[in-house]
């Protein structure tokens, strides 16, 4: 897919681990420009502690392709409006905005009702995974259309947790708020579809599957290169997907000229998969919702072979 988006600028808001880092570096070996921000840098860490900075997913761009990375905080309207007015000042132009901002997991209470849940907590999840999301389009969406044309329409990407078909009733054992943003984000999708009706910005909303992100491994006390070991501990992790392949699909579906088809919908990281022939890095095309479809979210030992 190298050079497939050549002269695209992509803005990946929340790169910093994670599907957004895998994300960004994707978009960069296809040949965009891409900003990533993130709050967690090299001169210190966000709330959530972890030791990814926003300045390695930086060095990971700069080996595949081009970019920069920014410390951002997408709560900050100023500082995002900021962004967005260097991004013009440098670049020119957007075609691809991917919002991927939460961190908001150390603040869910899993097992609480709202009445029992902290509120503080709650609405800081709230913060960071809605309020990020519509402050940055805020910002983002003029210096888009003023990019786009019907020709070379551009991609507005909301990364959420869960299709549409699997959050249409409440998420048991997630917590109230967790539930909340996460259908909340998708609702944005719907609500900017409506306003860019007749205008040349495709929005759709995007789930990856069970994720192997680095705190996942960590968790499990696995890496990359031999996850599988935690199988025998936690063997429903056979499911699990890199956050490459997810990357992989939003390089190609950016590069697709007609990829207003989707407009409005909710995409898995495997509906890119099956869509543009990509696969993750083992070659595979994981189905992790499909088999949540098929089994439920408490779905134990199956067996995956036929999801990936």
């Amino acid at each position: 897919m190298t050079g497939t988006l050549d002269g695209k600028v992509a803005l990946v808001a929340g790169a910093t681990r994670g599907c957004g880092r895998a994300i960004a570096v994707e978009l960069a070996r296809a040949g965009a420009f891409v900003w990533a921000t993130g709050r967690s840098s090299r001169a210190g860490r966000s709330e959530i502690d972890r030791p990814e900075t926003i300045e390695d997913t930086g060095d990971l761009i700069d080996s595949v392709g081009r970019g920069h990375a920014v410390v951002v905080d997408h709560e900050d309207s100023s500082a995002v409006a900021a962004l967005v007015q260097r991004i013009r000042d440098e670049s020119g132009r957007l075609d691809v905005l991917v919002n991927d901002m939460f961190g908001g997991d150390r603040y869910a209470q899993w097992d609480r009702p709202l009445w029992e849940h902290d509120l503080d907590g709650g609405w800081r999840m709230l913060g960071m995974g809605v309020r990020t999301h519509l402050i940055t389009a805020h910002h983002a969406i003029p210096l888009m259309l003023s990019s786009v044309s019907p020709s070379t329409p551009g991609l507005l990407i909301e990364m959420t947790d869960g299709t549409f078909e699997a959050n249409r009733e409440f998420r048991q054992s997630v917590g109230f708020y967790y539930d909340l943003v996460k259908a909340s984000v998708q609702r944005i999708v719907v609500g900017l579809t409506h306003e860019l009706r007749e205008l040349p910005v495709t929005a759709v909303a995007l789930t990856p599957g069970w994720i192997r992100s680095e705190a996942m491994l960590e968790h499990f006390g696995v890496r990359e290169d031999n996850w599988r070991e935690a199988l025998a501990r936690v063997p429903e992790f056979a499911i699990s997907e890199s956050p490459t392949y997810v990357g992989r699909g939003v390089a190609a579906l950016a590069a697709d000229p007609d990829h207003g088809r989707f407009a409005g919908v909710g995409l898995s990281s495997h509906d890119l998969a099956a869509a543009y022939d990509v696969t993750d890095v083992d070659g595979s095309q994981p189905d992790c919702w499909r088999l949540i479809a098929d089994h439920g979210f408490d779905h134990g030992h199956v067996d995956v072979t036929g999801y990936r």
